[in-house]
């Protein structure tokens, strides 16, 4: 009687576990496909979610502004990002083809004009002896040097193509990122609920300071990092626009991924007010140079006024974060990087306090 009862019990606790294994299985499979499906629209979504996480206290100025019209105020403020987005695209594409023009047309015409390398870049480590002559015979005879390095310049021209169209593909992703922050911010109050009760499932009944924390984090890395990395950009790149910079919106890429990894933009800056003075009158050069400068190191006193409530964010973590970001998702994974590294340590940092 007892090997009967104990049998049962066997078959019992057997077809509980099948059971408990198929349900879970069944569940597991359907969050892979979920996820198999959704993946292409994470990233976007991710960065839709920071983003109107970052603006949504400028969200509820504009819609007491607007007389409590919530719709108009998030459908102008996606409609100003979308500008900010698409008219620095277009001044960038417009820079850089007209730039290759005329580098073109230099060269047919035998115009272009390389000046001479300095005796001092033979000193360079590793790589001075290299430059120096390759920079030489450019200065010499350009002629010469693309028909000795014609391959390689035939093997480099389908890397710039498909950078180019990633280019292009990050700006449509920030586009459609940002139009769903702005139907994001429509749903801020039950986006805090669901919050609220994802961390609690995840982290027990303090689940609210964390979600808060998380905003917080959020609103620090966009605002006094992304915010003031863009600020700059936008006054250093209106310098080189006036100066007439060749591929000034090439530079002006460059410099916003320097600033948003937290690194000096006068690493860029320098050497292109050095190439300016060759080129540009010295009044306007020098007025360039004062203000490359002077918005290069203008971090230093827009940080205070967009950190002063902000959480303290190591530049380390900020700075691995945004260059894992690129590296794992392009242009659209520098942004979302840091703020999600700097969210992840910032919650850690507490659980580890708690």
């Amino acid at each position: 009687m007892e090997n009967n009862n104990e049998i049962n019990s066997n078959e019992n606790y057997i077809q509980k576990a099948v059971g408990a294994a198929l349900r879970i299985s069944f569940i597991a499979l359907m969050f892979i496909m979920s996820f198999m499906i959704l993946k292409p629209f994470v990233m976007p979504v991710m960065w839709g979610i920071v983003f109107a996480v970052g603006i949504y206290p400028l969200h509820k100025k504009f819609t007491k502004l607007l007389g409590g019209k919530e719709k108009l105020s998030a459908t102008l403020i996606s409609l100003m990002g979308v500008s900010l987005i698409v008219i620095p695209a277009i001044l960038f594409t417009a820079s850089s083809i007209e730039s290759v023009k005329k580098i073109a047309n230099d060269i047919n015409d035998g115009t272009l004009k390389i000046p001479a390398p300095s005796e001092s870049v033979v000193d360079w480590p590793v790589v001075g002896k290299s430059i120096y002559r390759v920079w030489s015979m450019s200065a010499n005879n350009i002629s010469a040097v693309i028909s000795e390095f014609s391959e390689q310049l035939k093997e480099l021209v389908p890397k710039l193509t498909g950078a180019v169209a990633s280019l292009g593909g990050s700006v449509l992703l920030f586009i459609i990122a940002i139009i769903i922050a702005g139907a994001l911010l429509l749903f801020a109050e039950s986006g805090k609920i669901a919050s609220d009760k994802i961390f609690k499932v995840l982290v027990g009944e303090k689940g609210n300071n964390f979600s808060d924390l998380s905003v917080a984090t959020i609103r620090s890395v966009v605002q006094g990092v992304i915010g003031i990395a863009v600020i700059q950009t936008v006054f250093l790149s209106l310098g080189m626009y006036l100066v007439d910079m060749p591929a000034a919106g090439v530079f002006s890429i460059i410099v916003l991924l320097v600033a948003i990894m937290q690194l000096p933009p006068a690493l860029i800056m320098i050497p292109i007010i050095i190439y300016v003075f060759s080129y540009a009158d010295t009044t306007p050069a020098i007025i360039f140079a004062i203000w490359s400068i002077a918005w290069s190191a203008a971090d230093s006193f827009l940080k205070p006024m967009f950190l002063g409530k902000g959480v303290d964010i190591p530049m380390l973590v900020v700075l691995l974060g945004s260059i894992g970001g690129m590296m794992l998702a392009g242009p659209v994974g520098l942004f979302v990087g840091s703020v999600i590294l700097a969210l992840a340590y910032k919650i850690f940092i507490a659980m580890l306090e708690d």
